[in-house]
């Protein structure tokens, strides 16, 4: 009786340890569906051992509500845009970065990071980055686009495909009155509201895919779009025009952070520090059609890349982007905006 309680005890203390151990070979990572490729995750997994378990999200919003309910428990890293991954920031659900940890800390470009959402860059890896740009077919457009204003002209009626964001839209008509991204004063979002309804009768169809593929099958002869398909248009039509708008650039970052809550914080650091390889970071770049954000991935790149307008921005533009910023109460008032112009 004695032996068996001996040996009942010592598994006691075995079943923890081996737990564990179990836990430490697998992080969980939440963010949007394919943002890393599966030969990536294969790749990390037997470098290191550890398993990648990748729980889909739909959006930054979905994932938000998943992790203020939660508490982050559950994950290890958060793969989400830059406003959202602030929010979580200030909400203490999220914690420092430990650099100590990073042997390829020093590939990141210094251009993406001290930004706004994180000044002192403790708490965000940046995955990738972008700006809304737009794209027009020269031969069909009777004049030359040169900013957001353009789109309102009239002879665009019916022409043109967009994005479907309402802080983006809003974004861009209050740049064309002087003003920027994030505002929150009522008396300007009403004029706002009033300068973005007439371009309603230009816009043919709203979505990503749906205007890429407009687009690029000359259905429409304009789109405002995100990075990755207006150069996804190019490759289909390499004859249409990129404009980087005079008014300035919208900006945006995804990142990575860990969670408060992490179980396998090593585990984490371990999988950062593996997408800040250069020859990991240059594929993951030209897999998702984003701008890379690791300087010293430039010489695994693609000429098919690195020659394309749509990644070699001017850097004074980056500069002087505006990010989609966190503004509080007053996302409500785009929100309703957006609703009433696109139930015209």
């Amino acid at each position: 009786m004695k032996r068996f309680i001996a040996l009942l005890m010592v598994l006691l203390l075995v079943i923890p340890a081996f737990s564990i151990a179990e836990e430490e070979k697998v992080i969980n990572i939440l963010s949007w569906v394919g943002y890393v490729d599966d030969d990536t995750l294969a790749d990390f997994t037997a470098r290191t051992g550890i398993k990648v378990i990748w729980s889909p999200m739909e959006s930054n919003d979905d994932m938000l509500l998943k992790i203020t309910q939660s508490g982050g428990a559950g994950y290890d890293l958060i793969l989400a845009s830059d406003y959202a991954l602030n929010i979580l920031q200030q909400e203490a659900l999220i914690q420092k970065l430990d650099l100590s940890k990073f042997a390829n800390y020093a590939n990141l470009d210094e251009k993406y990071l001290n930004q706004p959402f994180d000044p002192s860059s403790e708490y965000v890896i940046p995955y990738t980055a972008g700006c809304p740009l737009i794209i027009y077919d020269a031969e069909k457009v009777p004049f030359e686009i040169t900013g957001y204003e353009d789109l309102w002209d009239e002879r665009l009626e019916d022409s043109i495909a967009i994005m479907d964001s309402a802080r983006i839209l809003g974004g861009i008509t209050l740049k064309t009155m002087g003003k920027g991204f994030n505002e929150t004063d009522p008396a300007v979002l009403d004029e706002m509201k009033e300068k973005l309804m007439p371009l309603y009768k230009n816009i043919r169809l709203f979505g990503d895919m749906d205007a890429y593929s407009a687009v690029s099958s000359g259905e429409v002869s304009v789109g405002f779009m995100f990075t990755p398909f207006v150069f996804l248009s190019m490759m289909d039509a390499p004859d249409l025009t990129v404009v980087y708008p005079k008014e300035g650039l919208g900006f945006g970052i995804d990142g990575f952070v860990i969670p408060a809550q992490a179980a396998n914080v090593d585990g984490a650091h371990q999988f950062l520090d593996f997408l800040m390889d250069p020859q990991i970071a240059a594929h993951n770049a030209e897999w998702q059609a984003y701008m890379c954000v690791n300087k010293a991935a430039n010489e695994f790149l693609s000429e098919t890349f690195t020659q394309s307008p749509v990644f070699s921005v001017p850097d004074d533009m980056i500069k002087n982007a505006e990010y989609v910023e966190n503004i509080g109460a007053s996302e409500t008032l785009y929100q309703e905006i957006y609703t009433e112009f696109k139930n015209q």
